[in-house]
């Protein structure tokens, strides 16, 4: 009984924070972001939804410097000011900010929006319960090394989300004609794009090697040319 009460509180409290931090981080995106108005970017978000049968994306533009992409759990996706900047510029296309775009579509399709905050809570409990089994017999670093142990586990699932969004991406971009092309030359600039945004921009941080996205998207790309049709 002495072990459970403090895993209720943890999983307790971690859906407090979850539903807590969803409110604010909504609330923030909503001050902070506008329609998405470019009209060759439009034009292609137009074309993926009518590819996935909906009427309208609802795609935005947050107003902060980093270079980011991300998808709300209500299924809205935004684009940072930071990254259409480097596109105004002519640093970044329009197919490779679509690219961006299908990427967080993936996430909202495959529900890892909502799964995230699911394992949050789930890991919240679970690192409770072994800081206090294990700070019992090694006090201060047991509990430090758990801690780093449930980091590790959640960057491995984040890093799957990311490889499941990027088939997602390249799935819909090639069944509308642009390819994985966007994709590919995308993740080969990003780490020459933080120059002037203080560090690494933040679509690489917690995410796979860019290499390894490459050839992840690559080798899906070659069996779909190869899968011969069946009439």
């Amino acid at each position: 009984m002495a072990l459970i009460v403090p895993i209720l509180i943890a999983v307790l409290g971690g859906l407090v924070m979850m539903l807590v931090s969803t409110r604010v981080s909504a609330r923030q995106l909503d001050a902070q972001s506008r329609p998405l108005t470019d009209p060759k970017l439009l034009h292609l978000t137009d074309r993926m939804a009518r590819e996935l049968g909906v009427g309208e994306l609802q795609v935005l533009v947050q107003n902060i410097t980093t270079i980011n992409g991300l998808a709300a759990p209500d299924g809205r996706v935004f684009i940072t000011r930071g990254f259409m900047e480097k596109y105004r510029a002519g640093q970044v296309q329009a197919e490779e900010i679509a690219s961006v775009i299908a990427h967080e579509l993936g996430h909202v399709a495959l529900g890892h929006s909502q799964r995230r905050m699911i394992d949050y809570t789930g890991q919240n409990a679970i690192r409770m319960a072994l800081m206090l089994m294990v700070g019992r017999f090694v006090p201060i670093v047991g509990p430090w090394l758990i801690g780093m142990l449930t980091q590790l586990l959640a960057a491995r699932l984040s890093r799957r989300d990311e490889y499941e969004a990027d088939a997602y991406a390249a799935a819909l971009l090639t069944k509308i004609g642009v390819g994985i092309g966007p994709q590919r030359s995308l993740f080969r600039k990003l780490d020459h794009l933080a120059g002037g945004t203080n560090g690494t921009p933040a679509w690489l941080m917690s995410h796979p090697k860019a290499e390894e996205r490459v050839a992840a998207i690559e080798a899906l790309s070659r069996g779909w040319n190869t899968r011969p049709v069946m009439r």
